[in-house]
């Protein structure tokens, strides 16, 4: 009976002790990250039939658990990654509102005070000093424009190094989980027993990897993790992994796009492949906001450099001469991919600004036509046989030989607002008269046809043709040099492009080639009408300078829809409300999380106060058991001495 005692004295003890170590040791992890409590889980021994009933043999330690929940694990890691997406895209968005929006700053007062010297100059046409602040007024707005492009540009490099970044920790996550699936494998057929401490040790990493990319987590019978990123991409299936890679984009050489690698095969994944996370949230900043916010800057500046330029050349300056261009602005940026078969280029020009959107373009040729898409809302025009083609006032053209799955892009206002200069330095050069509009007719018409109401007001980037020549034949009219007309007839307008013959009512008014007029009265096929300018160098003309003022107010972005400021303001507007919109998102995702995590903790993490109450249960546990193999002791003596 002594050692029967002893024995379940010594299984107290052994018990004790490990309960005592198992506490010691979530006491000493309380503050590691990703540590999961650990129990010491007990059982009776088997008891002794000793005939007049069955004694207890003591007890015996099952194993050592971690208390750990899965499901909320895993929602804590769908949280982790939309509060990070939510997160760095609303940092990032902050900066351009801030940039946008400053009232000093910003654009937005060097266009007012641009136009303002434009006012000035008009009511001052011959004055020196205005002329010369006029040009000064001019740079400062370019200098703005590229300030502000260049500030977009910084973000877009800034995105390119948080991707690399990014993309490096998401493969060293993967071999560190593949590394641990293995070591839990292995430890799981040596003895069967979990090991708690690489459990925990994974799950933090994959914790880790939802902060980058959106993380799904599919347990195996085995013991191992297969992860899965963005939309079911498998990073790691056991001890086996897939990589990340951040490369240059077919088409641009200073955009990286991540691409996924399988194979040793490397697929070039899109926006939609890997959302949540830091990752996802960059990714979807530079699509959605960087991009959109780079191009109607630069669409603004193209319009206001092209229309004023257009109006201007309308004009006389203080030499007599017709005016040129105030502003210089790149063409369109044309990239062919790298995939492409041939060494066929594609040339790209603004025709008509006012036209121009703030998307980019795709241009594709099947190896019969060539389609355009319109990247910003998927719009495709064609398919054409043949270029050139003019799409959303931009030209399209090709050289050289295509071949068949060629691929371009075209951006037309991306960098335009970086390429913004001033091309005048000459005050006299100003052309703030106008010319002397003049339209005529030979005496070898028969019919009664007349123009009248001649005015010169820019209304595309094609100036005034000198001479322009209107030709009737019949039913329909021409013009040479080849230019868009516009006929507005009972208070309907009609457009014709260039090169197309137009039909034009008697009484209808005329816009060509910056000229409008009305045209009057019934010719005969082959009557021509000729408009010529000359010029008009009053010392105080302001008549073009007017125009040219007047440019602040009218409709010119968007198809003449809105002014160079209201689009402006309306940019302003868009990202302020979306900033607004994602820090409230931010807030609400982070307090999920917060929750998340909270509810994971209050299962899984340590309480100091509860296993400081444990510590000393085991304590008196472990003293009463020593107690008990004392007394064993003592009779165990007596028997001896007994014997």
């Amino acid at each position: 009976m002594a050692s029967n005692i002893l024995g379940i004295g010594t299984s107290a003890l052994a018990a004790a002790q490990v309960g005592l170590s198992t506490t010691g040791h979530n006491i000493a992890n309380a503050s590691t990250p990703g540590f999961s409590r650990q129990v010491a889980v007990q059982s009776a021994a088997t008891a002794q039939n000793f005939g007049y009933g069955y004694i207890g043999q003591g007890t015996q330690v099952a194993g050592i658990t971690r208390v750990f929940n899965e499901l909320m694990a895993r929602q804590m890691v769908n949280s982790q990654s939309v509060s990070a997406s939510s997160n760095i895209y609303n940092s990032q968005l902050g900066s351009i509102n801030s940039m946008l929006s400053d009232a000093t700053a910003g654009l937005n007062p060097s266009m007012t005070e641009f136009f303002g010297s434009v006012q000035d100059l008009a009511a001052n046409p011959s004055d020196t000093p205005t002329r010369q602040s006029t040009l000064s007024y001019a740079q400062s707005l370019a200098s703005r424009f590229q300030s502000t492009n260049n500030q977009l540009n910084e973000m877009r490099s800034d995105v390119n190094s948080q991707l690399t970044s990014s993309v490096a920790l998401v493969n060293t996550y993967a071999k560190q989980i593949a590394g641990l699936n293995e070591s839990i494998e292995r430890a799981l057929s040596a003895d069967g027993n979990t090991p708690n401490d690489l459990l925990d040790q994974r799950d933090q990493v994959v914790n880790e990897l939802s902060k980058q990319i959106k993380t799904t987590v599919v347990s195996q019978n085995q013991g191992s993790y297969n992860i899965y990123i963005g939309n079911g991409l498998p990073l790691v299936v056991g001890a086996e992994t897939y990589g990340l890679s951040a490369t240059n984009s077919p088409t641009d050489t200073t955009r990286l796009e991540l691409a996924y690698t399988s194979n040793s095969v490397v697929t070039v994944l899109g926006i939609n492949s890997l959302p949540g996370g830091n990752i996802g949230g960059l990714l979807q900043f530079r699509a959605e906001s960087l991009d959109t916010t780079q191009n109607k800057i630069g669409q603004i500046a193209l319009v206001l450099a092209e229309t004023f330029n257009t109006q201007l050349k309308q004009g006389i300056d203080l030499n007599g001469d017709f005016g040129s261009n105030l502003f210089s602005i790149d063409a369109p940026v044309v990239s062919a991919s790298t995939l492409n078969s041939s060494t066929a280029t594609i040339s790209s020009q603004v025709v008509n600004a006012r036209a121009v959107t703030s998307s980019d373009y795709r241009l594709q040729y099947d190896g019969s036509n060539y389609n355009i898409t319109r990247l910003s809302d998927k719009t495709v025009s064609g398919p054409y046989s043949s270029l050139p083609r003019t799409v959303d006032g931009v030209s399209f053209s090709v050289s050289g030989t295509i071949a068949a799955g060629d691929d371009f892009v075209i951006r037309p206002t991306q960098n335009a607002a970086g390429s913004l200069n001033v091309a005048i330095t000459d005050v006299t050069k100003l052309a703030v008269a106008s010319a002397r509009l003049t339209a005529s007719s030979p005496i070898s018409n028969t019919g009664t046809g007349v123009i009248s109401a001649l005015s010169a007001k820019a209304s595309s980037s094609s100036p005034t043709a000198d001479p322009m020549v209107m030709t009737y034949s019949g039913t329909t009219y021409t013009v040479s040099p080849s230019r868009e007309m516009i006929v507005t007839t009972s208070g309907i307008s009609t457009t014709y492009a260039a090169g197309t013959a137009a039909t034009i009512p008697s009484g209808s008014s005329v816009a060509v080639a910056g000229l409008s007029f009305t045209f009057s009265g019934t010719p005969t096929s082959g009557d021509t009408f000729t408009v010529t300018r000359s010029s008009n160098n009053a010392p105080g003309d302001n008549s073009n300078g007017l125009l040219l003022a007047s440019l602040q107010t009218e409709g010119t972005v968007n198809n003449s829809k809105s002014t160079y400021i209201n689009a402006f303001a309306e940019l302003v507007n868009t990202v302020g409300n979306k900033t607004r919109e994602l820090t409230v998102n931010a807030k609400a995702e982070a307090k999920v999380l917060q929750l998340a995590t909270a509810a994971m903790q209050a299962e899984s993490g340590v309480n100091l106060d509860e296993e400081a109450t444990n510590l000393m249960r085991y304590q008196q546990a472990y003293q009463a058991a020593g107690k008990m193999m004392q007394i064993a002791g003592q009779l165990f003596d007596t028997l001896l001495q007994i014997g």
